[in-house]
């Protein structure tokens, strides 16, 4: 077990003396390093009155919801799918800046319903102390619905959020960020099931030349602009790796393609982007 400093330690007692005080929690849980810390600190503190619960729609990226069950079996938690539906709702497909809101809204609300048939007293979120400094919409839909957020409450922030995970032994402890990939599609743009199975499979592509970090967003024009950590960068502009990428990415209905020089940014489409497009008809 990973050793952890004093200071560490004793936010990780208050987490589990305040996952305790609940009685029984429901965690909304997408199986990422956040919510899959404060599963396994609920797990630990009340047993069969935890229940992990993900919600699934067109957002999830192929993959996730598999590894998020296998993480939930390693933890020992009872684990939960949860159909949502996002996509219904117009504001939430207009994709305004404030498109969180809604997805956090439907997301909550029927977990409170979900919670209220299994008689668990209090749905919990994996927010921690450093997303509440960042723009997130959907952390007032938590509030409207009264989520807890632990981590948050334990001033436990994201680095120390990773070290527990490595304390407790869990294998997302250095997983990258996954978030939706409803967050791909710069703000204006229709989301649409189409375009998400277009980013997902697009970004499928990038991985499968062995680059784990890498976000496809989706731009005006059905362009796409591909993000990956500035050292991957030069194997993407490699000639034959580009034609590849060209076919591949027009085949899934991509007009254009940038490999963008700036590399990954985590939320960069709140950024202007000014770069270069290779055509792709």
């Amino acid at each position: 077990m990973t050793p952890l400093s004093d200071q560490l330690a004793a936010k990780r007692d208050r987490l589990l003396e305040l996952l305790a005080s609940l009685g029984s929690c429901a965690v909304a849980y997408s199986g990422g390093v956040d919510s899959a810390v404060v599963a396994k600190a609920a797990r630990l503190t009340l047993g069969d009155g935890a229940v992990a619960v993900t919600g699934v729609s067109a957002s999830l990226a192929e993959g996730e919801l598999e590894q998020a069950a296998a993480l939930a079996d390693q933890i020992g938690i009872r684990h939960l799918q949860l159909d949502t539906e996002e996509l219904a709702s117009s504001a939430y497909s207009a994709n305004s800046p404030d498109r969180c809101l809604h997805c956090k809204t439907e997301l909550y609300t029927r977990l409170a319903g979900l919670a209220e048939r299994l008689g668990v007293a209090v749905v919990a979120s994996g927010t921690n102390a450093d997303d509440l400094g960042d723009y997130r919409p959907g952390l007032a839909a938590a509030a409207d619905h009264r989520v807890r957020a632990p981590l948050a409450e334990c001033e436990i922030t994201k680095l120390e959020v990773r070290a527990l995970a490595a304390a407790w032994n869990l294998s997302v402890a250095d997983k990258p960020a996954s978030p939706c990939l409803s967050s791909r599609i710069a703000y204006g743009q229709t989301v649409t099931p189409r375009r998400l199975r277009m980013i997902d499979r697009a970004e499928q592509c990038v991985r499968s030349l062995g680059i784990a970090v890498c976000r496809v967003r989706y731009l005006a024009g059905n362009a796409a602009s591909i993000e990956v950590p500035t050292e991957s960068i030069p194997q993407l502009t490699e000639p034959a790796t580009q034609a590849m990428l060209t076919d591949e990415f027009r085949r899934l209905g991509f007009q254009s393609m940038t490999v963008d020089p700036r590399g990954f940014r985590s939320g960069s489409l709140n950024e202007s982007l000014a770069v270069h497009q290779v055509k792709l008809n």
